[in-house]
Protein backbone atom coordinates (compact mmCIF):
# COMPACT_ATOMS: atom_id res chain seq x y z
CA UNK A 1 0.00 0.00 0.00
CA UNK A 2 0.83 3.12 -0.89
CA UNK A 3 0.52 6.54 1.38
CA UNK A 4 0.86 10.35 0.31
CA UNK A 5 2.78 12.54 3.49
CA UNK A 6 2.64 15.95 3.54
CA UNK A 7 6.17 17.16 2.39
CA UNK A 8 6.00 20.26 4.76
CA UNK A 9 4.55 18.35 8.07
CA UNK A 10 4.64 14.58 7.51
CA UNK A 11 0.89 13.84 7.81
CA UNK A 12 -0.83 11.41 6.14
CA UNK A 13 -3.31 12.78 3.35
CA UNK A 14 -4.03 10.10 0.64
CA UNK A 15 -3.37 6.55 -0.03
CA UNK A 16 -3.31 4.47 -2.97
CA UNK A 17 -7.01 3.20 -2.06
CA UNK A 18 -7.98 6.31 -3.47
CA UNK A 19 -7.87 6.51 -7.20
CA UNK A 20 -6.44 9.81 -8.57
CA UNK A 21 -6.47 11.87 -11.87
CA UNK A 22 -3.64 14.19 -12.77
CA UNK A 23 -4.91 17.73 -13.77
CA UNK A 24 -3.17 21.23 -14.32
CA UNK A 25 -0.16 19.65 -16.09
CA UNK A 26 0.07 17.40 -13.57
CA UNK A 27 0.37 19.92 -10.25
CA UNK A 28 -2.89 18.81 -8.87
CA UNK A 29 -4.63 15.41 -8.52
CA UNK A 30 -8.12 15.19 -8.30
CA UNK A 31 -9.93 12.52 -6.09
CA UNK A 32 -13.35 11.64 -5.41
CA UNK A 33 -14.54 11.05 -2.51
CA UNK A 34 -17.48 9.31 -1.22
CA UNK A 35 -20.20 10.39 2.30
CA UNK A 36 -20.26 7.33 3.95
CA UNK A 37 -22.52 6.13 7.41
CA UNK A 38 -20.29 5.19 10.06
CA UNK A 39 -21.70 4.11 12.95
CA UNK A 40 -24.91 2.26 12.75
CA UNK A 41 -25.65 -1.23 12.82
CA UNK A 42 -28.33 -3.07 12.11
CA UNK A 43 -28.46 -6.64 13.44
CA UNK A 44 -31.11 -8.85 11.96
CA UNK A 45 -31.53 -11.59 15.10
CA UNK A 46 -34.48 -13.32 13.42
CA UNK A 47 -37.21 -11.75 15.93
CA UNK A 48 -39.89 -10.71 14.86
CA UNK A 49 -40.08 -7.01 16.17
CA UNK A 50 -43.78 -6.32 16.04
CA UNK A 51 -44.81 -9.48 17.71
CA UNK A 52 -42.86 -8.27 20.76
CA UNK A 53 -44.39 -5.24 21.00
CA UNK A 54 -42.89 -1.88 20.86
CA UNK A 55 -38.91 -2.27 22.47
CA UNK A 56 -37.25 0.21 24.33
CA UNK A 57 -35.27 1.39 21.72
CA UNK A 58 -37.23 1.93 19.15
CA UNK A 59 -36.82 5.61 17.87
CA UNK A 60 -33.36 5.68 19.51
CA UNK A 61 -30.65 7.41 17.28
CA UNK A 62 -28.09 5.08 17.49
CA UNK A 63 -25.36 7.51 16.63
CA UNK A 64 -25.02 7.18 12.88
CA UNK A 65 -22.87 9.57 11.51
CA UNK A 66 -22.57 10.83 7.41
CA UNK A 67 -18.61 11.44 7.37
CA UNK A 68 -16.45 11.63 4.11
CA UNK A 69 -14.34 8.90 3.67
CA UNK A 70 -10.98 10.24 2.61
CA UNK A 71 -11.81 13.40 5.61
CA UNK A 72 -12.32 10.56 7.84
CA UNK A 73 -9.54 8.35 6.75
CA UNK A 74 -6.46 10.59 7.11
CA UNK A 75 -7.91 12.99 10.05
CA UNK A 76 -8.37 16.01 7.83
CA UNK A 77 -9.48 18.84 9.56
CA UNK A 78 -11.71 21.85 7.87
CA UNK A 79 -10.48 24.74 8.17
CA UNK A 80 -12.05 28.52 7.56
CA UNK A 81 -12.88 29.74 3.91
CA UNK A 82 -10.57 31.82 2.57
CA UNK A 83 -10.77 35.23 0.33
CA UNK A 84 -8.78 35.73 -2.60
CA UNK A 85 -6.21 37.53 -1.05
CA UNK A 86 -5.66 35.42 1.86
CA UNK A 87 -5.23 32.77 -0.63
CA UNK A 88 -2.75 34.21 -2.66
CA UNK A 89 -0.99 34.96 0.70
CA UNK A 90 -1.41 31.48 1.55
CA UNK A 91 -0.49 30.02 -1.78
CA UNK A 92 2.84 32.36 -2.54
CA UNK A 93 3.94 30.93 1.11
CA UNK A 94 3.35 27.42 0.08
CA UNK A 95 5.62 27.85 -2.96
CA UNK A 96 7.91 29.68 -0.40
CA UNK A 97 8.13 26.38 1.75
CA UNK A 98 7.99 23.64 -0.91
CA UNK A 99 10.23 24.74 -3.87
CA UNK A 100 13.34 24.17 -1.76
CA UNK A 101 11.79 20.47 -0.60
CA UNK A 102 12.13 20.06 -3.96
CA UNK A 103 15.11 17.88 -6.29
CA UNK A 104 15.58 20.21 -9.63
CA UNK A 105 13.45 18.59 -12.10
CA UNK A 106 10.32 18.49 -10.17
CA UNK A 107 10.82 21.77 -8.87
CA UNK A 108 11.06 23.33 -12.46
CA UNK A 109 7.63 21.10 -13.26
CA UNK A 110 6.25 22.90 -10.21
CA UNK A 111 7.01 26.56 -10.82
CA UNK A 112 6.36 26.13 -14.48
CA UNK A 113 3.28 25.11 -13.80
CA UNK A 114 2.21 26.77 -10.13
CA UNK A 115 0.41 29.38 -11.62
CA UNK A 116 -1.89 27.43 -14.24
CA UNK A 117 -2.83 25.80 -11.10
CA UNK A 118 -3.29 28.75 -8.74
CA UNK A 119 -5.97 30.36 -11.58
CA UNK A 120 -7.62 26.74 -11.80
CA UNK A 121 -8.08 27.15 -7.70
CA UNK A 122 -9.08 31.23 -7.63
CA UNK A 123 -11.84 30.15 -10.21
CA UNK A 124 -13.51 27.78 -7.91
CA UNK A 125 -12.79 29.50 -4.95
CA UNK A 126 -15.95 30.52 -3.50
CA UNK A 127 -16.98 26.42 -4.19
CA UNK A 128 -13.86 25.42 -2.21
CA UNK A 129 -13.39 23.77 1.07
CA UNK A 130 -10.27 23.87 3.03
CA UNK A 131 -8.45 21.00 4.98
CA UNK A 132 -5.22 20.53 6.26
CA UNK A 133 -3.86 17.44 8.00
CA UNK A 134 -4.09 16.25 11.54
CA UNK A 135 -1.07 17.90 12.74
CA UNK A 136 -2.66 21.42 11.98
CA UNK A 137 0.61 22.55 11.64
CA UNK A 138 0.74 26.61 10.02
CA UNK A 139 2.62 25.20 7.21
CA UNK A 140 0.98 22.55 5.83
CA UNK A 141 -0.11 21.74 2.18
CA UNK A 142 -3.39 22.32 1.93
CA UNK A 143 -5.92 19.97 1.04
CA UNK A 144 -9.51 21.46 -1.34
CA UNK A 145 -13.00 19.84 -1.79
CA UNK A 146 -15.42 20.89 -4.01
CA UNK A 147 -18.69 19.41 -5.08
CA UNK A 148 -18.63 19.24 -9.35
CA UNK A 149 -21.86 20.64 -10.83
CA UNK A 150 -24.76 18.11 -9.87
CA UNK A 151 -22.45 15.71 -7.68
CA UNK A 152 -23.62 14.89 -4.40
CA UNK A 153 -19.83 13.61 -3.34
CA UNK A 154 -16.90 16.01 -2.63
CA UNK A 155 -14.20 16.06 -5.32
CA UNK A 156 -10.86 16.85 -3.53
CA UNK A 157 -7.76 18.11 -5.48
CA UNK A 158 -3.86 18.32 -3.67
CA UNK A 159 -0.80 19.65 -4.63
CA UNK A 160 0.86 16.87 -6.49
CA UNK A 161 4.55 17.96 -5.41
CA UNK A 162 3.36 18.64 -1.75
CA UNK A 163 3.20 14.55 -1.12
CA UNK A 164 5.90 12.26 -0.73
CA UNK A 165 4.70 8.65 -1.04
CA UNK A 166 5.68 6.37 0.99
CA UNK A 167 5.39 2.49 1.00
CA UNK A 168 3.83 0.36 4.18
Amino acid sequence: MLVYQDLLTGDELLSDSFPFKEIQNGVLWEVEGKWVVQGAVDIDIGANPSAEGPGEDEGVDDQAVKVVDIVDTFRLQEQPPFDKKQFVVYIKKFIKLLTPKLDGEKQEEFKKNIEGATKFLLSKLSDLQFFIGESMHDDSTMVFAYYKEGATDPTFLYFAHGLKEIKC
